[in-house]
């Protein structure tokens, strides 16, 4: 059998990946955030957070490939290194860089046909929502929220998939900005500038609070506020950058949108 035979994922999207593409036996060793799939918690030890992990648990599952995501996790890549541990992080911000992070994942294993056969059915349903959107008698501007104190914008592959849901995008420029605290926005007036027509929270590792944000200081002038429509999709299926925001996350906002759409006027 080809490639690593002991993988440790450090966050859910890996996990994801190889359950999707049947070779989740080569797992041993999962996120603590890991939501999906739910057999994952049962079937794989804990063994990380985000921004930590158990090092020394790490090691006795004696890997022989980390899988880790984005800057963040520099310093515990940095550790297992030292350890002399291989590690994959990989730094993907965008749709193109998802289904590439797919097509890699499964070459690394050995399963380059069912890791092909995951993508194309994501570019499927993409372009079938794409082409619904396009459907749509209006098109609502959209503001995304990953986390409100401070407030961060959401990043390049929730704006995208805000655009193939049939939404446009209310800060397309700090979307483009790969680290969150390029994308905090330090004037909570330019928000309400912008006119959301539809607000989504996302706010990664806690509820989203509609009641919160719709009482913030003049925020009663936005049109989201003031019909209604401030809406959570929950962080799992869309501010993880695997197989989980290309379905669920996708369909989620595609709801949203076109539900406002039905009803403006």
């Amino acid at each position: 059998m080809p490639g690593p035979q002991r993988i440790v994922c450090l966050t859910e999207e890996p996990t994801e990946v190889l359950y999707a593409i049947g070779e989740e036996h080569r797992i041993v060793g999962i996120s603590g955030f890991t939501v999906r799939p739910p057999r994952a918690r049962r079937e794989k030890p804990r063994v990380s957070a985000f921004t930590s992990a158990k090092i020394g648990e790490i090691l006795k599952l004696n890997p022989d490939l980390v899988i880790g995501f984005s800057d963040i996790q520099a310093d515990i890549a940095r550790e297992l290194i030292r350890a002399g541990v291989e590690v994959w992080i990989s730094n993907h911000r965008s749709l193109a860089g998802i289904l590439d992070y797919i097509r890699r994942l499964g070459a690394l294993v050995g399963a380059v046909d069912k890791a092909t056969a995951l993508v194309l059915a994501a570019e499927e349903r993409i372009a079938q929502v794409e082409r619904l959107a396009k459907m749509l008698p209006r098109r609502p501007r959209v503001y995304f929220e990953e986390w409100d104190e401070p407030m961060i914008s959401g990043i390049r592959w929730v704006a995208e998939l805000v655009r193939i849901a049939g939404g446009d995008d209310a800060f397309p420029e700090l979307a483009e900005k790969p680290l969150a605290r390029d994308r905090i926005i330090a004037d909570p007036a330019e928000i309400v500038r912008r006119a959301p027509e539809i607000i989504i929270g996302s706010w990664c590792g806690k509820r989203f609070r509609a009641d919160k944000v719709a009482a913030r200081a003049g925020w009663d002038a936005i049109a989201a506020v003031r019909d209604g429509e401030l809406h959570e999709v929950k962080s799992p299926i869309i501010l993880q950058p695997g197989p989980a925001a290309l379905f669920d996350g996708l369909e989620a906002l595609h709801r949203i949108v076109a539900a406002w759409a039905q009803k403006a006027r």
